[in-house]
């Protein structure tokens, strides 16, 4: 078994999937890094990673018929403000419609180029708008002088694990299928593991082996003592009586 490159939108924490991997296979430690780019999908093609963490609008999924994702878990929206803006005041939520009126600021005038969130959410702490982000992509980008507060009655977004579906009738990589278990919890003992489930099928091919084997000796043995049976029937059973030889005739004189 293979390592696997794995890579990461902002906001997801692999943490706890790297650290099962490394503990089950340490012989086979992963390569991740978090991909701040916008097409992370584009990175199974090119074969820069074999497995990606992706981030999608609930509701919907990147899925196609060359790309294999399944949802992981939804994502709590966030409103990020400067500090000592109302929402301080909310305890927990704050709903989208208590917002009417404000100046919201879109992320996509904030492209890597300069600065990206970052730089958004520097613009926000300014006071010149709110800005919403995933939870997690807020938590990343902390800054003592924003505080965010999760918002209510938006649309949210889902994380999901996607890598690429085999070609034709190429077999599934057993070493993808494995990390994938390892991310939905499976157990490393579980029947559903790639590994366990070839191990399983390798032992159960070696049993009919033997199975089959015992059963060849048995018969084996049954001819030999229905031969041996035969053999001593026939021996115990009484010959045919001989006639008596005729006495011989005198010469005639």
């Amino acid at each position: 078994m293979t390592g696997l490159k794995i890579a990461y939108v902002p906001g997801v924490t692999p943490g706890k999937w790297l650290t099962r991997w490394n503990e089950r296979y340490p012989q086979n430690p992963l390569q991740a890094l978090r991909y701040d780019g916008e097409a992370i999908l584009a990175r199974l093609d090119t074969g820069e990673s074999d497995v990606v963490f992706v981030r999608f609008a609930t509701g919907t999924s990147p899925k196609t018929p060359a790309i294999h994702v399944i949802p992981l878990y939804e994502e709590s929206q966030v409103v990020c403000a400067a500090k000592d803006h109302d929402i301080e005041l909310y305890e927990e939520t704050v709903p989208y419609a208590d917002l009417s009126g404000e100046n919201f600021l879109d992320l996509a005038d904030y492209p890597d180029s300069v600065g990206g969130t970052a730089m958004a959410m520097e613009v926000a702490s300014s006071g010149a708008g709110l800005l919403v982000l995933p939870m997690g992509v807020a938590r990343l980008h902390h800054r003592k002088d924003v505080v965010h507060k999760v918002l209510e009655g938006v649309p949210g977004t889902s994380v999901g694990i996607a890598w690429l579906a085999p070609v034709g009738d190429e077999p599934a990589d057993p070493v993808i299928e494995e990390f994938i278990g390892v991310v939905r919890g499976r157990g490393e003992n579980s029947s559903r593991q790639a590994s366990v489930a070839q191990r399983q099928q390798e032992q159960a091919v070696e049993a009919r082996k033997q199975r089959q084997s015992s059963q060849s000796e048995a018969a084996k043995d049954a001819k030999k003592a229905k031969t041996k049976r035969k053999a001593a029937a026939a021996g115990s059973r009484p010959g045919a009586k001989r006639g008596a030889k005729p006495a011989s005739r005198g010469r005639k004189r």
